[in-house]
């Protein structure tokens, strides 16, 4: 079986050190562990689902806030 790469591309690369300290927060606030050597496979389907599922709900509240020009 062969590995395909991934589709999700960032548009800006440099987003992906943002993105990744979004995950970090996320993750120490839900109490969640994430593996230093970066394999996920050891990990909890319900604790990844809970860090991105946080992740989109901030990310959505971001886009929202900048759209209206309001900010905490």
């Amino acid at each position: 079986m062969s590995r395909r790469k991934s589709s999700n591309t960032l548009i800006i690369p440099q987003a992906q050190q943002a993105l990744d300290q979004l995950k970090y927060e996320v993750a120490q606030e839900l109490g969640i562990q994430i593996p230093q050597d970066g394999y996920y496979g050891y990990m909890a389907s319900r604790d990844t689902g809970a860090i991105g599922g946080h992740i989109t709900r901030r990310l959505v509240q971001i886009a929202e806030q900048q759209l209206t020009g309001f900010k905490r």
